[in-house]
């Protein structure tokens, strides 16, 4: 059984939009964190109706040491919508872990996530000295800043931005037959929750397709 500070050190806590339009921005995340070789962790991946959110949340920033935040729904999607504000508050929580949590906790690394650069200072000021990096809300840019922000980080030998958009390319245009030959409906391939992506990004690395 894996030890806790190991989990802890391999873990990147996910915070951001889980709506249709940002589902491919989603899966270029989940592949380029694990592809760098850590384990993405998300709300989703708690289902328990009986504990509160907030509580499942809490505990998922204690347990990753890496966190990346998209803010980039900080706006109303349609006229007459509120806009969001779970990202901004989940990412509060977590620098607040940073700035009062355990010693371990102190060495917390965070990215912030944007989709234009500079918009969020009309909203979201207190971050104004944070670096904050805009993807412009395309799939290749996000990859390119995680990758870069996790070499920083790591300090690890990764893949350049290049191949890794091009092996996640070539894994979106196997996906489907994957999930064709495994008698996946279209009702099940649009209900693919973040887990079940993961599992099979997993398998199709370990060459079982």
């Amino acid at each position: 059984m894996a030890r806790e500070a190991d989990v802890f050190e391999s873990s990147l806590f996910i915070n951001c939009p889980f709506d249709a339009d940002y589902l491919p921005l989603l899966h270029s995340l989940l592949f380029v964190i694990f592809e760098c070789g850590l384990q993405p962790r998300l709300a989703s991946d708690e289902v328990d109706s009986g504990r509160v959110r907030v509580e499942k949340i809490r505990d998922l920033v204690r347990s990753c040491r890496y966190s990346i935040h998209d803010i980039s729904r900080m706006e109303a999607l349609e006229r007459g919508d509120e806009p969001r504000f779970n990202m901004p508050f989940e990412l509060g929580l977590d620098l607040g872990c940073r700035y009062y949590g355990a010693s371990r906790l102190r060495n917390k690394l965070c990215l912030i996530l944007e989709k234009e650069p500079y918009r969020y200072q009309r909203v979201l000021s207190d971050i104004s000295g944070n670096d904050v990096r805009a993807h412009g809300s395309d799939p290749e840019t996000l990859v390119l800043e995680v990758r870069n922000w996790l070499r920083t980080v790591t300090d690890a030998s990764l893949p350049s931005g290049g191949d890794l958009w091009n092996r996640f390319t070539i894994f979106q245009r196997d996906l489907p037959r994957i999930l064709q030959r495994l008698r996946y409906s279209e009702r099940d391939v649009q209900a693919l929750g973040p887990v079940e992506y993961l599992g099979f990004l997993r398998d199709w690395k370990a060459g079982l397709f």
